[in-house]
């Protein structure tokens, strides 16, 4: 009950005519910064935080705040309308929002989008909100083996899950792996795989290998198809938000479902970006049956929004209780709170509770105002697709060039841009999955790390990741999530083939 009082006092911090302006102000700009691709939140929050110098402390990280809300509300927007991911975390919106968009139900497809968002927000606060006091304590108990077992558990839901034919998705895995391994090796040291151009020293970004590979992919295949933009246009009423808004409580499991999945992503390292890939299917293995996904189907929209968001938000939970950011943005808000003289972690919350409480206080509010934001703007977004090709398809390469220059000003990766559009046209032509090679390249990196540090800390023995009940637990899930699933296929497939006597 102690926390429940602290929040209160927190919303006496955060109800205050300057802090309820900065939270308008943050989630508009975050809104556009999720609407262009490439910029992304963690660009974004970077950006601003020069901005935030002359705020006190608790004014300057409820405006980065409500600026990263607004970058996961909107990276939604353009996965529906276009088929191009805003943030990363919105690839997976892509599979069934814009097939939805493309048969005429753009408003249908944003409400559901948006308001999936805010419940999976509201879920991931109220989770921060009543473990904040305990989630030192067990956080404190990861280490190597147990950030390596997290990561398998993404890659083996994927594999044993997955619609796609399991070898595709290994090759699409590998991949990724590959391109996450390319520059400097933090272990050892060594270079790999630059094949002499000192600009892959530094790996290559995810942004822009994500704005190749469904941006210019899709202006590919769109081309392809004979200059005709894949959106339909469609009257907005405000009928069919209510009507939409309605029709949620049908979906209440896979919310609930993807709430879990997304605040145990964003708890642990895995980050909203695989909270989504991993709900999106599981949603799509315990579907009952109606059309397939990635026709459009409402739970491919409302699994992956909600768990990214729940996960987005609870990344902030590691950051503030122990010092450990969980994501791209959360490292970046650490740094601003580094500026600002306050170190993040167990102490924060005995020395600065008024900090630590008006900020969370102040994420129930930002969340609430980036939905209604976000749903005044939906006759706007969707209006977008009666733009015609010949205007917006220049637009949007353009966005994407943009977008690719601007994530380390490098001239390079204009070209990675144009090859990884390449490679994103031959993979949808050949039926190759795109979302594993996404997933393995985000959390790729990490999971050589700690599987190099865990291999050091037992001398080379695999029994590291069965050493304690924690790491045993999530690997044993993982390895039933890799086998079961396509043991049980290949069991109906061979019963099915049996001669009825």
């Amino acid at each position: 009950m102690g926390n429940f009082d602290l929040l209160i006092h927190g919303f006496g911090i955060a109800i205050t005519p300057m802090h309820l302006m900065l939270m308008v102000v943050g989630v508009l700009l975050g809104l556009v910064v999720g609407v262009l691709p490439g910029l992304g939140a963690p660009n974004g929050v970077s950006l601003l935080i020069p901005l935030t110098f002359t705020l006190d402390p608790t004014s300057a990280i409820i405006l980065l705040s409500s600026m990263y809300w607004g970058a996961l509300f909107g990276g939604s927007t353009t996965s529906i309308l276009f088929n191009i991911p805003g943030e990363p975390s919105s690839v997976a919106t892509t599979f069934d929002g814009y097939p939805m968009a493309r048969a005429g139900q753009s408003t249908r497809a944003l409400t559901l989008a948006f308001m999936s968002a805010g419940i999976g927000a509201l879920l991931g606060v109220i989770v921060i909100t009543l473990l904040a006091g305990w989630a030192s304590n067990f956080a404190l108990r990861f280490g190597a083996p147990e950030y390596f077992a997290v990561y398998f558990l993404a890659f083996a839901a994927f594999i044993g899950m997955g619609s796609a034919a399991p070898v595709k998705t290994v090759v699409s895995l590998a991949t990724g792996l590959l391109l996450a391994s390319v520059g400097m090796d933090n272990v050892t040291g060594e270079v790999r795989l630059t094949f002499g151009f000192s600009d892959l020293l530094g790996g290559i970004s995810f942004l822009v290998v994500v704005i190749g590979l469904f941006g210019i992919g899709e202006l590919l295949a769109t081309v392809q198809e004979g200059l005709s933009f894949r959106g339909v246009s469609s009257r907005i009423d405000l009928r069919d938000v209510l009507r939409t808004i309605a029709e949620l409580p049908r979906y209440w499991a896979t919310s609930v479902r993807s709430g879990l999945v997304g605040i145990w992503m964003g708890i642990t390292p895995g980050g909203p970006t695989a909270a989504s890939f991993m709900s999106y299917g599981i949603a799509r293995q315990s579907s009952r049956k109606g059309k397939p996904f990635g026709t459009g189907r409402p739970e491919g929209i409302i699994a992956p929004e909600t768990a990214d968001h729940s996960a987005g938000t609870c990344a902030m939970l590691p950051m503030l209780a122990l010092g450990v950011p969980s994501s791209a943005t959360a490292a970046v808000m650490m740094g601003g709170l580094m500026i600002w003289g306050l170190t993040p972690g167990p102490m924060l919350f005995a020395t600065k509770p008024d900090f630590v409480w008006g900020l969370i206080a102040s994420m129930y509010i930002s969340n609430v105002v980036g939905v209604i934001l976000v749903l005044l703007t939906v006759p706007m977004f969707a209006a977008l697709l009666r733009i015609p090709f010949a205007i917006i398809g220049p637009m949007i390469v353009a966005i994407c060039f943009v977008g690719g220059y601007t994530v380390s000003s490098a001239s390079f990766d204009l070209w990675l841009v144009l090859v990884f559009g390449l490679v994103g046209y031959l993979f949808t032509r050949l039926d190759y999955p795109l979302a594993p090679l996404v997933l393995s390249m985000v959390l790729g990196h990490k999971a050589e790390n700690a599987f190099h540090q865990s291999m050091i800390l037992s001398d080379g023995s695999l029994s590291v990741f069965f050493s304690n009940p924690l790491v045993g637990s999530i690997m044993t899930l993982a390895l039933a999530l890799l086998i079961l699933p396509k043991l049980l296929h290949l069991g109906g497939r061979l019963r099915r083939r049996q001669p009825v006597e």
